[in-house]
């Protein structure tokens, strides 16, 4: 029997998360790159500045792991609060 298993690494070569789904790789990835632009827009405009590399990438990976929640707080709407993801959810 063949298995598949996807790795979704980060820029530096570092595995991320590892799963048989193709399509959860996928939307791994594009939250690690969503997290990347907010991290280099939050550089770019100084916000924050003291604050470490490590807080700077988790911080950016909360805020891309809950997207939709952080849109509708910006489109000042109501959180809603069963559909958070568990912060412990990254596989690695």
């Amino acid at each position: 029997m063949i298995e598949i298993e996807y790795i979704v690494k980060d820029n530096n070569g570092i595995e991320r998360f590892r799963t048989q789904d193709k399509k959860a790789a996928d939307a791994y990835d594009r939250m690690l790159e969503n997290a990347q632009r907010l991290a280099q827009l939050l550089r770019t405009d100084a916000v924050l500045p003291t604050l470490s590399e490590a807080d700077m990438e988790e911080l950016t990976i909360y805020l891309a792991r809950n997207a939709s929640t952080v849109e509708r707080i910006l489109k000042g709407k109501a959180i809603e609060t069963h559909s958070t993801p568990m912060a412990d959810s990254e596989s690695t």
